[in-house]
């Protein structure tokens, strides 16, 4: 069973929230709440695996409650502003149901939740014992469509707005609608580093590093960031012969 709770404001959407969640066979309504500040002080206390929450509420917003979690369960927002769905994304919410919504979209909701509740208890379920297998390729979504990556093509990554574009070898650069601490996060550390604000790159594609810059190709050079200098410059270090 997932263990939730519904958060909104106003009584009509609670209980309407409520009562799908009471019909949905694998999920456990834990408790409704009519504010995000009485949900706060749930969390803290209770295990909790999926929240449903309005966005705009008085005294403290969804947006800014599901940024407070440290231990972040699946969140599926509920409202009625569009607005906040890119913000969404950028914060890895499992869904956006737009109100006003119906049983069969919020059981879609639901079934996503599920997915996800499943591979996290499969996760658990593995010896630890076992040693973690670095993939070799990563899927991003681009053109309405999954493109799956060799990780060992591609030269740099570059954030731009709310999109990335990801640079790889013999192929065009590919946007995708991501956060650079997501893919970073995909990426093996050892072959990666981000070495500015806007820029991620593949340590084994580096040709030159000159007046901090990186060269990369004719004419390519990636900055380096001063928050980023020193573990870059300790990574030369370990990697040259004599001084640098």
């Amino acid at each position: 069973m997932i263990r939730c709770i519904a958060i909104d404001d106003e009584p009509l959407a609670l209980s309407q929230l409520s009562g799908y969640i009471l019909k949905v066979p694998f999920l456990q309504l834990v408790k409704s709440c009519n504010s995000a500040l009485e949900a706060l002080k749930l969390v803290s206390s209770t295990p909790i695996d999926l929240i449903f929450t309005d966005i705009n509420m008085p005294d403290l917003n969804g947006m800014d409650f599901v940024k407070s979690l440290t231990n972040k369960p699946m969140i599926i927002f509920t409202t009625a502003y569009s607005e906040y769905a890119v913000e969404s994304f950028r914060i890895d919410v499992l869904d956006y149901l737009l109100k006003p919504f119906g049983y069969s979209d919020f059981l879609k909701a639901a079934n996503k939740a599920l997915i996800q509740y499943e591979l996290l208890e499969k996760d658990k379920s593995r010896p630890s014992s076992l040693p973690k297998q670095e993939s070799s390729s990563l899927y991003v979504k681009a053109d309405y469509k999954m493109i799956r990556l060799d990780i060992n093509t591609i030269l740099y990554l570059e954030s731009q707005n709310e999109y990335v574009r990801i640079y790889s070898e013999n192929q065009r650069p590919i946007m995708t609608l991501a956060s650079m601490k997501a893919l970073e996060e995909q990426l093996p550390a050892n072959k990666f580093m981000r070495v500015h604000r806007s820029y991620i790159i593949n340590l084994q594609k580096i040709i030159a590093v000159t007046n901090n810059r990186i060269l990369y190709g004719k004419d390519i050079y990636i900055p380096i960031g001063n928050q980023y200098k020193e573990k870059f410059n300790n990574y030369l270090k370990k990697h040259s012969l004599g001084k640098i």
